[in-house]
């Protein structure tokens, strides 16, 4: 099994994980990782330089086999459940880039949320605030 994670790579996982979902990580995907890893306080201390590294690694997990479970296990045990909505929360933001959520991107969200025990009020709120965001 993969070495602990740091709260900031799991979370850089989850948009990893919710950017290639689809099998198509697209550039303003792979740019709203890069920007919010850079700007929400959760990142403070992460290394910019750690991001592409961090990507490799959940595309190399990605692509073993049962590679979605063992990441997801992985992440949840590196969050403290504080962080739980945060994660959620990216997860959400990631699907939402391109404004309209993929089959896959939602089977995704439903993992995310039963593997980190999430409130589906508190998830609908999250993708609610995400949907409002994107509008132009």
């Amino acid at each position: 099994m993969p070495k602990a994670l740091t709260h900031q790579e799991a979370l850089i996982h989850v948009m990893v994980m919710m950017s290639a979902v689809d099998r198509a990580m697209s550039d303003e995907e792979m740019e709203r990782i890069g920007k919010l890893s850079r700007i929400l306080p959760v990142f403070d201390d992460f290394d910019p330089e750690s991001l592409v590294p961090v990507a490799r690694s959940s595309a190399t997990l990605l692509a073993a086999p049962e590679g979605l479970d063992i990441l997801l296990e992985l992440v949840r045990e590196a969050l403290p459940q504080r962080l739980f909505e945060t994660a959620y929360a990216l997860a959400v933001d990631i699907a939402a880039v391109d404004r309209s959520v993929r089959t896959e991107e939602l089977r995704l969200l439903a993992l995310l949320r039963d593997r980190l025990g999430l409130d589906k009020l508190v998830c609908a709120a999250i993708e609610r605030g995400a949907q409002a965001r994107m509008r132009r």
